[in-house]
């Protein structure tokens, strides 16, 4: 199957490894048949391989709806986008749809995804963000001509997932994890260890990411490494990783960031990718 090189992350997210995609492909196994993404946000890695077969998850079924109604019904999508304004007051309008949780409940799935995409586009530094409630709480980003409605992409996207096989779900990462068999690589861009008590990204959905989530998913490799199972795995290059997975191959790459609401604290910062093979 022919890569199309339209098929490129619809959503900006946290931790997107679009720019960092040179810096991985050489780390990458020379063959990869069966793909698996637990941690799946924006897709880059996903999007950039475009395996025949893959398991793609994430925990935020937000996301997930996104997903599936680009494979299910692409142009009812895009009639969706077409009808939003780049303005302030049709954005905090559409972000307080999930205010009115019965009213939201009873939207369709075209129309939830639209507004994922549409906040998404249209918000500051197109961060996806929720408050304790699960409710998108980023503000208006001000922009001059944000691409709401990028229909070549979603197309092409649309066309890889009715190409290939791909299953999608919307559960917790163990779950999947344990239903890995050999064969099978797994990609793992989980939430990073904060580099410090104020850099910690908890937004991304209600719970957060704790030190014991970490260890969790460390387990998970291990006895992933245990079934043979090839994995490679992004973090942040603090201590605590590097104790965590130091039994590894550890890899230190650097990577831009510019999600810091201080403009001088943006920049790149180093980061470390874990392998279980040469």
């Amino acid at each position: 199957m022919k890569k199309n090189n339209l098929v490129v992350p619809v959503l900006k997210w946290v931790g997107g490894k679009r720019q960092l995609l040179n810096t991985l492909r050489p780390l990458l196994p020379p063959k990869i048949t069966t793909y698996c993404e637990p941690f799946v946000g924006g897709g880059a890695m996903l999007f950039d391989l475009q395996p025949k077969k893959a398991y793609v998850n994430d925990i935020n079924s937000d996301l997930i709806l996104v997903y599936t109604v680009i494979r299910d019904k692409v142009d009812d999508l895009i009639n969706q986008l077409e009808k939003f304004e780049n303005t302030s007051d049709m954005f905090y309008t559409v972000r307080d749809w999930d205010r009115n949780r019965e009213k939201y409940d009873n939207m369709t799935d075209v129309e939830r995804a639209a507004r994922i995409i549409y906040l998404n586009k249209t918000c500051f530094n197109g961060l996806y963000r929720v408050n304790n409630s699960g409710e998108f709480n980023s503000p208006f980003g001000n922009y001059k001509n944000p691409n709401i409605v990028n229909a070549p992409v979603l197309k092409a996207v649309n066309s890889y997932f009715n190409t290939a096989e791909i299953h999608f779900s919307s559960t917790d990462y163990e779950e999947l994890l344990s239903k890995v068999k050999k064969g099978t690589f797994v990609y793992l861009d989980p939430p990073y260890d904060p580099v410090s008590d104020t850099s910690n990204f908890t937004g991304y959905s209600k719970g957060g990411f704790s030190k014991e989530d970490q260890i969790r998913l460390r387990k998970c490799c291990d006895e992933m490494d245990k079934k043979g199972v090839r994995f490679m795995l992004s973090n942040s290059a603090t201590d605590f990783i590097k104790e965590q997975y130091s039994k590894y191959n550890i890899t230190t790459v650097q990577a831009k960031r510019a999600i810091n609401s201080v403009g001088s604290k943006r920049g790149d910062v180093d980061e470390v990718v874990v392998r279980n093979y040469e």
